[in-house]
């Protein structure tokens, strides 16, 4: 206890750039999720081509070789080194936007398709049609994946020490080698953080579930902080037609 006391301002520095890949990770998969996949759905084959050539692509990547691209045979082909933060967040997302894109493409073709035929027979632009009916359901439908891969994305970003950045991973091993403490102490206060950061995406992910659900008309089952920690329940809709 008196080590994680001396050495808590070094974890937590740690911890924040392993929140800092996280997030960053997290917002360049998104993007990439929402673009691929819905071109995913799309009539065009040229579309569905380009959505189909990415994601095979980058989830038949280790993201350790993709991390080892970025960082260095990009610049060898580019001419220009990329920030080591910016390296790892663009093979972090690249990665699990690919698996991103199969989670929003399944989570629209759910959708109903009586709804899909109503909303042409009411003559809505494809715009309108996947802002107001579609979207808001397959949000609904994809968001306790995507919580999971977030999970799974702050885990992976353990690999980044191997380039250099010293993230939570890296702390620890800076200590144990060190000689600081030993190899049980050090690494079992990287694993509370990780754990706490953990819960609280696991936290930011149930507000919106419930916030999208809500949109939809349906009222979360229970209240309180504790509800929000717990999964839904068997038989919960977490998405699709009500």
């Amino acid at each position: 206890m008196d080590f994680f006391v001396q050495r808590y301002p070094l974890y937590l520095e740690g911890a924040w750039v392993t929140i800092q890949l996280t997030l960053g990770g997290a917002a360049l998969a998104f993007v990439l999720a929402m673009v691929v996949g819905t071109l995913g759905t799309l009539q065009n084959r040229f579309a569905r081509a380009v959505a189909t050539v990415y994601t095979e692509v980058f989830r038949g990547i280790a993201a350790l070789v993709l991390l080892f691209w970025t960082t260095y045979s990009l610049p060898q082909l580019t001419g220009y080194e990329l920030d080591p933060m910016f390296a790892a967040i663009l093979a972090l997302g690249l990665n699990l936007g690919a698996y991103g894109a199969e989670v929003v493409r399944a989570s629209i073709n759910a959708v109903p398709r009586a709804q899909v035929e109503a909303t042409i027979a009411l003559n809505m632009t494809w715009w309108r049609r996947m802002r107001l009916v579609v979207l808001p359901q397959a949000w609904a439908q994809m968001l306790p994946t995507f919580g999971n891969q977030v999970i799974e994305l702050m885990k992976a970003t353990a690999i980044v020490s191997i380039v250099g950045l010293t993230d939570l991973t890296k702390v620890a091993q800076d200590f144990r080698a060190s000689a600081a403490a030993d190899t049980f102490t050090v690494f079992f206060a990287a694993l509370v953080l990780y754990f706490l950061i953990a819960q609280v995406l696991i936290l930011l992910v149930r507000i919106l579930e419930r916030r999208a659900n809500r949109r939809l008309g349906r009222v979360p089952e229970g209240g309180g902080l504790l509800a929000l920690l717990r999964p839904p329940s068997i038989g919960t809709t977490t998405g699709g037609a009500r």
